[in-house]
């Protein structure tokens, strides 16, 4: 059996998100409005190369224009939160259809400043308050 000190951070992500992704979670979530309006959520892990410094990473994010074309549009960026010794995440929310451009923004502008990885993802919480509150 392994603690979850053994687990590493992105595999327990994935293991929780499959958890989450069972039918049941899945369709409470789209009952309370995560995809009911034609859009999906996408968290970002953008994880610094730290063989570069800040200073490094801002003038590639200059150079490459990231700053410019991410988000591109009818994307919206619902939380955006430095991990410290990690990198960033960013949760969007967009149109299905708008999948490809988010991915060259950042194939064009981030590659090479941060290691990515993507989620699909939809909010949990509503599902977790209301599973809460009728525990006895």
């Amino acid at each position: 059996m392994h603690s979850l000190r053994s687990i590493p951070p992105v595999s327990f992500v994935l293991a929780l998100l499959l958890t989450l992704a069972l039918p049941g979670h899945a369709q409470s979530a789209a009952a309370k409005g995560g995809g009911t309006d034609g859009t999906m959520l996408l968290t970002i892990f953008m994880k610094h190369d730290q063989g570069k410094t800040l200073e490094e990473i801002n003038a590639h994010l200059d150079r490459t224009g990231f700053r410019k074309s991410f988000p591109p549009a009818g994307v919206e960026v619902v939380s955006w939160y430095v991990m410290m010794g990690v990198g960033q995440v960013v949760t969007v929310r967009l149109p299905p259809e708008k999948l490809r451009e988010v991915n060259l923004a950042f194939e064009k502008g981030a590659w090479g400043a941060f290691r990515t990885e993507f989620y699909p993802t939809y909010d949990y919480r509503p599902i977790w308050e209301k599973t809460r509150s009728a525990t006895p």
